[in-house]
């Protein structure tokens, strides 16, 4: 009697057997049939994968007519020898040999019968060494980015992780970088070939991209560019809609600062910049410049007003550039101009530097009674005389000059308009310094945006986080008072800490005189425990206001100590509405907005509509699709072709190149000097303009031909739509 099998026995016999039919099945033989060819390429390389070589397409024949592909052959990596180079004595250190006429192939024939491909000719005999497993995924036709692991190499480069340690971090992830299916040279090349694919139309053409794709998202971008009487591309300007709603609610102090070699053309970046009421740093609009001249800054100003409904800030800052200076009466005469402290205080370093090392001078404590102490215009005039008798500076330009310009910068000039409690233009400095990590000098444009984009993200998150505390966290009361309650309940938590230092001050205040008290107005003479100074304050007791010297409130927008301590002796004891500015309060961007195209609508709605109306777009462009070939213009293979159609009349050549520093007095003219001239060989050209930007030219112009039904020649049915729907054709 037989005895019966072991049930273990047989399972690993069958398991055997059918690793071995898969085995088998994995290995090219004659007439194995595919149903493409890249079915074909797909199998042979698995097969190259286990036993350790690379495979290469060799040879392929089409069908003329078709263009179907009837043979197809595949070989070993090393098939073949390297061709000898005519440029092969020039190369000091030549890569070394890899193929050694390996015969080894895999061959497919199409099949007309059954629409297949059979392999006709197969060799696996190989005559080198195969790679081991722990080798073969550095093997080049097994090296692939799939579609998921190219979105995390985009994203990593977004971040601005370096290329090395995003391919570490990607590698253990996949748990091994024989796992990761591609080295950091592939890494490398996937990155570069993408900036030049981005690149393909060049600079002008990337940023005209990333302007249509920008407006495609949000119809309340703004965009403008400027153009030279060569047609080349100068200054570039652009504001999103969460830049113009910041700007509605908080564009009453402005910081302006160009920075310099952001980029590889070493165009300075112009960034208008503010505070909110979080007094964290916003940005409302960003310029690439060519040149810094005062034509250049005055289109700028112009067309960021013109984006921002035409709305001047009460007060600008800026550094002592006289260029500005030009162009800033001309574009905003109402508008006070302010010099940044800091940059004034390094021009004084600079000129009078030698006043700063001597042991006995006052010069620094003269300069800073001159910006933060003296109040009264008289007193500022005899010390100013003290200081200049006493170093004997009448014949000095630059004190001269920082005379002539006294009400920028003195604080009895400029104690009574509103800066938001800023003295310099630190919010663009902080700013530079911050975009200094994300941008460097030898980036693209199209590199730049992105670099930039990142910035722009982190202010605004920054903002969110206050936010979230603010809802979070309660306010830190030093004492539990009516007002300070109040005060922590309409100010934001950073407003806030200022009015309860200012709350403390005014406990040590006391009224050192009184005039005409009882009287409607009365007099006070205020004075802070261990401070010699005194300051004057105006209190009505009937119509509960008070005005002081200091014009803090006018300032910075909160009650300084002075003013606390009157209006406490006129029993007030919650700060009157009057005195609370909604710029500093938690509803402070509450309420109607305005965009440059005239819609309002609440701020809070203002982005949904943006995207609500943009979906509209893309459905009529779809809609409308099938009948773009009428409107096409003939032999327009790519809309890229003409990418500043679309903006512009005219055909751009490219991205004004910035001229490098030359040595000597004689400096490069820029463009706008030579606009009087006509270009050779030619009688009519462009002169550019204060309008010679994206927008009203070409607005106008398809405007009046879309409402005759007429379309230009260059436009598709695409760009029609686009055009008559979008923001541009509220431009005119």
């Amino acid at each position: 009697m037989m005895d019966e099998q072991t049930p273990g026995v047989e399972s690993n016999f069958n398991e055997d057997a059918d690793n071995h039919n898969d085995f088998e099945d994995r290995i090219p033989h004659l007439g194995l049939e595919f149903n493409s060819d890249n079915d074909a390429f797909s199998f042979y390389n698995n097969y190259a994968f286990t036993m350790g070589f690379s495979v290469r397409k060799d040879f392929c024949n089409r069908n003329n007519k078709t263009g179907e592909v009837t043979l197809r052959k595949y070989v070993c990596c090393k098939e073949g020898f390297r061709a000898p180079d005519q440029r092969d004595y020039k190369t000091k250190i030549p890569q070394a040999e890899t193929r050694t006429g390996c015969d080894a192939h895999m061959s497919i024939r199409l099949d007309r019968e059954k629409a297949k491909y059979a392999v006709y000719s197969f060799n696996a005999t190989h005559n080198h060494d195969l790679q081991n497993d722990e080798n073969a995924h550095m093997l080049p036709s097994h090296r692939n980015i799939s579609a998921a692991q190219a979105y995390e190499v985009d994203l990593a480069d977004d971040s601005g992780i370096r290329l090395k340690s995003a391919h570490e971090f990607m590698g253990r992830q996949a748990g091994g970088m024989g796992n990761l299916g591609y080295a950091q040279q592939d890494h490398k090349n996937y990155l570069r070939s993408k900036r030049q694919t981005n690149l393909e139309y060049g600079e002008a053409g990337a940023i005209l991209d990333y302007f249509e794709k920008q407006t495609l998202e949000n119809p309340s971008f703004y965009c403008a560019v400027q153009l030279d009487i060569e047609e080349k591309i100068t200054n570039i300007f652009w504001a999103d809609a969460k830049m113009i709603i910041d700007y509605s609610h908080f564009g009453d102090v402005l910081s302006f600062d160009t920075t310099y070699r952001t980029n590889k053309e070493y165009r300075p970046l112009a960034v208008f910049t503010g505070f909110n009421h979080h007094r964290e740093t916003i940005i409302f609009g960003a310029a690439l410049l060519y040149d810094e001249t005062a034509t250049s800054f005055e289109w700028l100003f112009n067309t960021f007003f013109t984006a921002m409904s035409d709305k001047r800030p009460e007060t600008i800052f800026t550094d002592q550039d006289a260029a500005m200076a030009k162009a800033i009466p001309l574009v905003m005469p109402e508008t006070y101009h302010r010099i940044c402290m800091w940059h004034m205080r390094q021009n004084a370093m600079k000129h009078v530097g030698y006043l700063y090392k001597e042991d006995d001078s006052e010069f620094a404590e003269y300069l800073h009674a001159f910006i933060n102490d003296i109040l009264e215009e008289d007193e500022f005039l005899s010390a100013w005389d003290a200081m200049v008798s006493k170093y004997d500076h009448e014949g000095n330009n630059w004190i001269q000059l920082t005379f002539q310009v006294r009400e920028k910068w003195a604080k009895a000039y400029v104690k009574s308009t509103f800066c938001a409690g800023s003295k310099t233009t630190q919010l663009s400095e902080s700013l530079n310094a911050d975009i200094r990590h994300y941008l460097k000098s030898d980036l693209d444009l199209a590199q730049f945006f992105k670099h930039f984009e990142r910035e722009v993200d982190n202010k605004r998150y920054n903002e969110l986080k206050a936010e979230y505390n603010l809802r979070q966290k309660l306010p830190r009361k030093k004492m539990n008072t009516p007002m300070l309650t109040q005060a922590g309940e309409v100010y934001t938590s950073k407003v806030f800490e200022k009015f309860q230092a200012e709350y403390e001050v005014y406990q040590a205040a006391y009224i050192e005189d009184r005039i005409n008290e009882g009287l409607p107005t009365s007099e006070y003479t205020v004075a802070i425990l261990g401070q010699p100074k005194t300051y004057k304050v105006l209190g009505n007791r009937s119509e509960q206001t008070v005005s002081y010297s200091c014009c803090k409130f006018e300032a910075v927008g909160i009650l300084c100590s002075h003013a606390l301590k009157v209006l406490d002796v006129m029993d007030t004891k919650l700060i009157l509405e009057r005195y609370i500015l909604k710029r500093w309060t938690q509803d402070a961007k509450a309420g109607i907005v305005k965009d440059f195209k005239g819609q309002c609508e609440e701020a809070s709605a203002l982005v949904a509509s943006y995207m609500n109306e943009m979906f509209e777009k893309v459905e009529d462009i779809l809609k409308n699709k099938r009948d773009m070939d009428e409107y096409t213009n003939e032999g327009q293979d790519s809309p890229h072709e003409a990418p500043l159609e679309n903006f512009v009349a005219v055909q751009p050549k490219g991205l004004k190149k910035k001229q490098a520093p030359r040595k000597g007095n004689k400096r490069p003219k820029s463009w706008t000097e030579k606009q009087g001239k006509k270009k050779k060989g030619g009688s009519a050209e462009v002169v550019p303009n204060e309008e010679s930007f994206l927008g009203p030219a070409m607005a106008r112009e398809v405007v009046q031909d879309v409402e005759k039904y007429e379309a230009p020649a260059w436009m598709n049915l695409e760009e029609i739509e686009f055009m008559r729907n979008s923001s541009y054709s509220n431009f005119m």
